[in-house]
This record gives structure tokens, C-alpha cells and sequence, in this order.
């Protein structure tokens, strides 16, 4: 007789599979569990807000774009081996404050000024990890698929029965980051290169479509290409 969930004594945390049962359909693959995963860590999005102290090169720039969203400030592009790329901040990130001044209703513009006239030597800001993203961790099949269809970054189809199938993988969204690792830019080819090399288990880091094109309105796709810091993340 099936039972819904296995025993605890059946688990083996490092290496865990879920199973559901439902009259004949058995040992389908979901939510493998996953913590100690180097991928999982690199992408995991932290509950809480953080402070970032961030300065400028030589040629008085951070490397970050930053874009005003439903009264709230994010970090809309980080150059590759800028300042803004060494602290840590990723695409999507929620600015709070930039030297003590809460960002809330700030425009772009606004943001931008004030980055301008900020001191090269320390600017103080207070983030959020990326609140419109989650992350879906998969096993790949025998074959080595995950079983979804990207065309420019966005998920366009999710094949029934796969592990994106059953981990919740859902079209319309786009995909961020594979591993922890930026790929926002980068060809569909690029992509999958990306995800044939990863191993056994993938952490994606998602967002909804109709947001991420909110989020890189007016970046030309070049720049996201050639600008944005796609580098594998330290942990």
C-alpha cells in the first residue's frame, strides 16, 4: 500500500527525493532536497536586508544601473568587475537606502543624482535580495534534460511529466541565473551551453516576464550581453 510521504528513517538528507503516490503513478521526481548543493547556495535569496559598502573606480563610476519600480529602487544592471560586482549585488536587488536616505518613491533619475554626488571613498547602502525572483532546484533526467524550452531567456514551454514539471517550473517567466550565475543577455545557446555543463542538480533563479521587461526597459540587448557581469559567484 502507497503511502503520500516517506518515513523520515527512509531519508537521506544529502541525496533526498520526495515521492508522491496517486493510483498508478509513483516515484515521480520533486523538490529533491538539497542543501548542500554549491549551486543552491550561490543562488539562494536571503530573507532580511543587508548593508553594502560600495565605492567607485578610477573613472568615478559603481557599475550599477539602478530602476525605479512601483515606488521601490532596483538594481536594474551590474557591470562586470566593477565595484558594484564585487560587493555582491545582483539584478533585481531592492535598494532601501543609499548613505542613510530611505529610496522609497525615488525616481531613476533621482537615484542616479545621488550616486553621482555620493563620495567615491564609501557609499552605505541598505538591500534587499531580489524580492520578484525565486529559485526552483531540479535533478536532471538520464538523458541530462530538465525538460523546459527557452527563446530569448524566457521559459516557453515546460514538458509534462519532467522535473521542471514537477518542481513548479511555470512559461512566462524569465530565467536569471543558472547556478547563481547571471545569465540575463546571454543567447538561448549560451543558456543551454550553460546548463549542459552544470551536473546533476540545477538551481534556476526565475522571474515573471512581464516584470523582468519592465525591469531592463530601454537597455539595448548588447549592453545586457556585453556589460552585464555574467561571472560564476564566490560563496
Amino acid at each position: 500500500m502507497s503511502t503520500l510521504y516517506p518515513s523520515l528513517e527512509d531519508l537521506k538528507l544529502d541525496q533526498a527525493i520526495q515521492t508522491v503516490g496517486s493510483g498508478s503513478s509513483l516515484g515521480q521526481l520533486v523538490a529533491p532536497l538539497s542543501r548542500n548543493s554549491l549551486g543552491t547556495r550561490r543562488a539562494e535569496i536571503k530573507p532580511g536586508v543587508r548593508e553594502i559598502h560600495l565605492c567607485k573606480d578610477e573613472h568615478g563610476k559603481t557599475g550599477l544601473r539602478l530602476k525605479a519600480i512601483d515606488q521601490g529602487l532596483f538594481v536594474q544592471l551590474v557591470k562586470a568587475n566593477s565595484p558594484a560586482s564585487l560587493v555582491g549585488l545582483h539584478f533585481g536587488d531592492q535598494i532601501l537606502q543609499i548613505d542613510g536616505r530611505d529610496c522609497a518613491g525615488w525616481s531613476t533619475d533621482r537615484a542616479h543624482r545621488v550616486l553621482k554626488r555620493a563620495s567615491a571613498e564609501k557609499i552605505v547602502m541598505v538591500a534587499r535580495d531580489r524580492p520578484f525572483q525565486r529559485t526552483i532546484t531540479m535533478h536532471k533526467d538520464s538523458m541530462g534534460h530538465i525538460g523546459f524550452v527557452i527563446k530569448k531567456g524566457k521559459v516557453i514551454s515546460v514538458v509534462q511529466g519532467s522535473a521542471a514539471a514537477h518542481n513548479g517550473l511555470l512559461t512566462n517567466h524569465t530565467v536569471c541565473e543558472v547556478n547563481g550565475q547571471n545569465v540575463i543577455g546571454l543567447k538561448d545557446k549560451e543558456v543551454t551551453e550553460i546548463l549542459a555543463m552544470a551536473r546533476n542538480l540545477v538551481t534556476l533563479t526565475i522571474i515573471p516576464t512581464v516584470i523582468y521587461e519592465h525591469m531592463v526597459k530601454k537597455l539595448s540587448p548588447t549592453l545586457l550581453h556585453h556589460a552585464m557581469d555574467h561571472s560564476i559567484p564566490d560563496v
